[in-house]
């Protein structure tokens, strides 16, 4: 089974990562990861930071010309920052002199609750390593299960449904015929755009809302579409909480920094409807085979795979670091005072759809290998093309 770990700091020397679990046999070019670190790296709202770091991943260990050899393989991604922060950030000796203790918590944030969890004098423990600049490792990890998937004909996508109040219309039609090319081409599209949209007035839109945000010192959150496909049916498992599919990629969502909500399908407007407009209607022709109409229950059903489309939606809240400071107070002397602002975007939503269909990537992976087993891709594949071909032959006479 598929496992990773990353460590780092927002601004130490380097962000890595240790991702167990990859089979042998999978072919990985170091260029796929590195385009998807780019991608997180963009979209129209991004700080600063974005201006300094080239984020490149260097592999240590795990392949040998250019195949997985099924041990765990490392990964590190430098900080180009980090030359600023020597002294800040120094990892051994004692703090100068001219370095002042963060003490004003921002709303919001890891940092008050973390400064109190961990016994620290000083926030900037918290900041460095609750920041989302940790999801760059993250990123790198997911992008090798997403290979590996990628070799058994399962894609991840995403789009981007709203910044703010901004609110792109569900493109349905466009949605689909892009969907049966393949979860990527929904990536590929959204990606022509600097805010992930689909339409040119959204876009448009949401740029200008970004801008008044930016103006007005204050930031914006927004919705995230993510699609997977080529997941044939029965991944996952009812029979236990921890093998549930949609248990384990809701949490996967929710472990980035700053999502606060997930939706499978169309959970929350079908909580408002009643069941015989929420259930996708069985059909069964000769030559297809089983169909359903709709995908109202997002691809699972029963805490599994249904065979089509996986459909999650997360939101994510507006990044708390905000140049109009909100109310706060200074923890030693427990005056109120204005929060402080520590350097970030103005919406980062885009991006978050990167990390997005990073971090589901492994917990897809790791149903398919419960099912299947295997440690050789080859092994792997011949599982699966059965596995597809009884499932083909189940209604059969």
């Amino acid at each position: 089974m598929i496992r990773y770990f990353t460590a780092g700091e927002s601004h130490g020397p380097a962000l890595s990562a240790i991702v167990e679990g990859i089979p042998a046999g999978v072919t990985i070019n170091p260029d796929e990861i590195n385009t998807q670190l780019i991608r997180r790296q963009q979209g129209y709202g991004r700080g600063g930071r974005m201006n300094i770091e080239a984020d490149k991943a260097e592999i240590l260990s795990g392949i040998r010309f250019g195949k997985t050899i099924g041990s765990p393989i490392s990964l590190i991604i430098k900080n180009r920052d980090w030359e600023n922060w020597t002294a800040t950030m120094a990892q051994f000796g004692q703090p100068v002199e001219d370095i002042s203790k963060i003490t004003i918590p921002r709303p919001g944030h890891a940092d008050l609750a973390g400064r109190i969890k961990y016994g620290f004098d000083d926030i900037r423990p918290v900041i460095e390593r609750s920041s989302a600049r940790e999801t760059a490792a993250r990123v790198a990890a997911g992008t090798l299960a997403k290979i590996f998937l990628k070799a058994l004909g399962i894609e991840i996508g995403s789009y981007i449904s709203s910044i703010g109040a901004v609110a792109e219309a569900v493109p349905d039609k466009q949605l689909t015929e892009l969907l049966n090319q393949g979860a990527e081409i929904v990536s590929s599209q959204a990606d022509l755009s600097p805010v992930r949209m689909f339409s040119k007035t959204t876009e448009a839109e949401a740029i200008a809302a970004i801008d008044a945000a930016k103006k007005n010192g204050d930031t914006l959150g927004g919705i995230i579409e993510i699609f997977i496909t080529g997941v044939p049916v029965g991944i996952g498992s009812y029979v236990q909480h921890d093998r549930r599919l949609d248990a384990a990629l809701a949490s996967a969502i929710l472990s980035i920094q700053a999502i606060k909500g997930v939706e499978i399908g169309a959970a929350f407007e079908n909580a408002r409807k009643p069941g015989s407009e929420v259930h996708d209607e069985l059909y069964f022709f000769a030559k297809e085979g089983v169909v359903r109409k709709t995908n109202r229950a997002g691809g699972i059903e029963g805490s599994m795979s249904s065979g089509q489309p996986i459909h999650l939606r997360a939101a994510m809240k507006p990044i708390s670091s905000l140049v109009t400071p909100l109310q706060s107070f200074d923890v030693e002397t427990l005056q109120p005072t204005p929060s402080r602002f520590e350097r970030s975007d103005t919406c980062a939503v885009p991006a978050a759809g990167v990390v997005a269909e990073a971090v589901v990537a492994p917990v897809i992976a790791n149903a398919l290998l419960e099912k299947l087993g295997g440690d050789h891709l080859d092994e792997i594949l011949d599982r699966f093309v059965r596995y597809r071909k009884n499932i083909t032959n189940t209604f059969r006479a």
